[in-house]
């Protein structure tokens, strides 16, 4: 770990060379240039991520999301469908994507761990080459060192699914540039097409692209009503645009109802994210704390405004403000304001960082040390501080093993904690309900297709070997009515065996008691 922090010392240093050549020396051709600084910044990108991120590879308990998506990849492989065998509202791309890490060896975890680290790096180049838009070489490669610095601060996971469609969504906002620079109808089809093919991905990842996807969507059309497309033509270019960003989601519920299964399609993908419920002041609290988090770039944008552009400068400068307006209101929309949520806002917000971190500002050098220190320590201070509070591995493989000895042939419920005990253990699921806060929270008691009370109550009357429950105050607000049902069968049914902690939770195991 030490040699990776020597690296990241080494290409922080990197990043901030200016890229022309030294005095006297000769300049490269263009395209040989470019080919030799893509490569620099990417083999930046990557190290430097890899390094942040050193701390945490293999730990399989690093978020309750991401150890999710890689229990449906299990169960997937298994024969399992997602929303029919096991539910949750997250689109099937994200679960596909997940599958497709398992074909590698291992059990999947250092696999999606260094998927999302290339994933962050490849984003980080893509942020890069749109910022040498409004700032100079040096300057936009440190905007993409800004966000691999970043995004741990907000996303503390390395799988999180922002961590993938960010990469889709900053290329579509490439192609959207392209396409509004294009003089010729023909271009702007083709670039526009690109665009929401991409924006169509990444809605496979996570639904919420839609508000950038419709922003992106409306910078093509106000290019096409600038070049006076007659209105006809005008149709049929929004029409294939919207059809592209569009058919993978389409492509899925239409092979969902092929099966018979598009009603649990459509229910936990569509319907169930208006019927959960926010959570009260804890909503709150987590928005003041990212606006804060975010101050930074509040600054930076302050700073930036001095930057004088011209010409397809200041026309990029509008589109990727644009861009960030439509992902911060994204971000606001559905009020929950999670951590991760934060992360799509980032990437436009480090391309618009660029023109503060460019030599010519005054007192560039002391602003660089003060947003990219500030990133660099508030993401190894989150790091540190997420695995203190969710445990390590050796703690996580302690509770599994506690749960794989009470096992006889059933199942473990994990009502409170980790999927990953699932996974880890080697348990059956007693329910297609294996995310925990499904069922322990107020938050989603409306949301799901099934009354959870019901539901529990079910799980508890087929006796599952193990129940694991949380012997700390509930984080989320609690779903007081399951919470009743189980500690009434644990009392008649149940002895609790052990008391583990992980991390700064104490979990209580309890196993079925055996006349």
């Amino acid at each position: 770990m030490s040699d990776l922090r020597r690296s990241a010392a080494a290409v922080l240093r990197l990043a901030a060379d200016d890229l022309r050549p030294a005095a006297g020396a000769t300049a490269p051709a263009p395209g040989v240039a470019l080919v030799r600084t893509t490569l620099v910044s990417a083999a930046l990108f990557a190290i430097l991520a890899l390094a942040v991120h050193a701390v945490q590879l293999g730990n399989p308990v690093l978020h309750v999301d991401e150890e999710f998506y890689l229990l449906v990849a299990h169960e997937m492989r298994a024969g399992a469908i997602p929303f029919v065998d096991i539910w949750d509202r997250k689109p099937l791309g994200l679960f596909l994507l997940y599958r497709l890490f398992l074909l590698a060896p291992g059990d999947g975890v250092l696999t999606y761990q260094l998927a999302g680290i290339a994933s962050c790096a490849a984003t980080a180049l893509v942020i890069e080459r749109l910022a040498r838009e409004i700032a100079d070489p040096p300057a936009a490669r440190l905007a993409g060192v800004a966000y691999v610095l970043f995004m741990p601060v907000f996303c503390f996971g390395i799988g999180h699914a922002p961590v993938f469609y960010d990469l889709p969504i900053a290329l579509a906002a490439l192609c959207s540039l392209r396409a509004w620079r294009r003089p010729d109808a023909t271009g702007l089809l083709a670039e526009g097409a690109k665009a929401m093919a991409l924006v169509g991905l990444a809605a496979q990842i996570k639904y919420t692209v839609v508000f950038e996807g419709a922003g992106f969507g409306l910078v093509l059309l106000s290019r096409a009503a600038a070049l006076r497309l007659p209105p006809g033509r005008l149709l049929r270019y929004a029409t294939t645009w919207c059809g592209l960003a569009l058919a993978p989601t389409l492509g899925v519920c239409i092979a969902y109802a092929a099966t018979g299964h598009e009603a649990q399609f459509l229910q936990s993908n569509f319907v169930s994210i208006f019927a959960r419920r926010a959570d009260g002041m804890a909503s709150w609290t987590r928005l003041a704390s990212e606006l804060a988090a975010l101050t930074p770039f509040w600054i930076a944008l302050a700073l930036g405004a001095r930057a004088r552009l011209a010409g397809d400068g200041r026309e990029a400068l509008v589109l990727f403000r644009w861009w960030a307006a439509v992902a911060f209101a994204a971000f606001l929309a559905f009020g929950s304001w999670y951590d991760h949520y934060v992360t799509p806002v980032l990437v436009p917000l480090c391309v618009l960082v660029a023109p503060s971190l460019s030599r010519t500002m005054r007192g560039a050098t002391v602003w660089r040390i003060a947003l990219l220190g500030f990133g660099l320590a508030a993401c190894m201070v989150v790091l540190l501080d997420n695995i203190r509070r969710h445990g390590t591995r050796a703690q996580a493989e302690r509770i599994a093993g506690a749960i794989e000895e009470e096992l006889h042939g059933g199942c473990a419920f994990v009502f409170d904690g980790e999927p990953a005990f699932y996974r880890m253990s080697g348990s059956c699921l007693p329910s297609r309900y294996a995310f925990p806060n499904h069922l322990n929270t107020w938050t989603e008691a409306e949301a799901l297709d099934v009354d959870p009370n019901l539901e529990v109550a079910r799980i508890m009357l087929a006796h599952p070997d193990v129940v694991v429950t949380a012997e700390w105050w509930p984080f989320y607000l609690p779903n007081w009515e399951t919470r009743a049902i189980v500690a009434d069968f644990l009392r008649r049914d149940y002895e609790h065996y052990a008391s583990l902690k992980m991390g700064t939770h104490q979990y209580g195991l309890w196993r079925r008691r055996r006349t």
